[in-house]
């Protein structure tokens, strides 16, 4: 019978390099959520949503489609912040300079920068209130558990008016065929059957796809 004998990651490096994959495996499990949570990502998609909808095609484009444009999109978005947070928590943090503690606060930063920028005061004052906190002086005194759905919120808020926006031109549509047909005597006609070529038709003759991405871009304060 032959022994096996495994040898500890008594070295340094190998403990180092350890504690690194196991921090990149856990950064890559909550990942998903922060995406959803911290970024561009709901407000990009929740939009291209309503166009897709207001178009009155709910299966194009594919729901893939939309979350790829949506990802690519907020990275685009989100490029100044990620590039501080590589800069100022993740790159010193690899490279020894900084302990796990402080490349989180640190890497926290910007990403809390972007989230003042986008949240009313009437959010962040509501979830104050819910957690039962003392009034912040300072952006500073905010906890992080208090403003990302503060965050959250402001933006289901700006994604549903700018979904607004989008749907009035697509309803005038829809109410001028309807129109038609009724006096036409053609009640039992979908108007979407009619309306719905109309609408393509329009969108690209505006050149939706390029006004809707640089409405969206553009209403991120940066």
């Amino acid at each position: 019978m032959i022994p096996v004998a495994v040898d500890p990651l008594t070295s340094s490096s190998g403990g180092s390099s350890t504690l690194q994959i196991l921090t990149l495996l856990t950064f890559l499990a909550v990942l998903p959520g922060v995406l959803l949570t911290v970024t561009a990502f709901p407000r990009i998609l929740i939009v291209l949503g309503f166009v897709r909808n207001a178009l009155g095609t709910p299966t194009f484009p594919p729901n893939q489609i939309l979350v790829g444009i949506a990802v690519f999109l907020t990275l685009f978005v989100m490029g100044p912040t990620f590039k501080k947070v590589n800069s100022e928590a993740l790159q010193p943090y690899l490279h020894h300079e900084l302990s796990q503690r402080t490349a989180i606060e640190q890497g926290l930063e910007p990403l809390r920068t972007f989230m003042f920028k986008q949240t009313r005061d009437s959010d962040l004052a509501l979830f104050v209130k819910l957690a039962k906190i003392d009034t912040p002086k300072t952006r500073a005194d905010v906890p992080t558990r208090v403003l990302v759905p503060a965050f959250i919120l402001s933006e289901l808020k700006s994604a549903f008016q700018i979904g607004f926006l989008i749907y009035l031109p697509f309803l005038v549509i829809d109410m001028v065929v309807s129109s038609i047909l009724m006096s036409m005597g053609m009640m039992m006609l979908p108007p979407i059957v009619i309306s719905l070529p109309f609408k393509v038709l329009l969108f690209v003759l505006v050149d939706g796809w390029h006004l809707v991405v640089e409405g969206v871009v553009n209403s991120f304060r940066v």
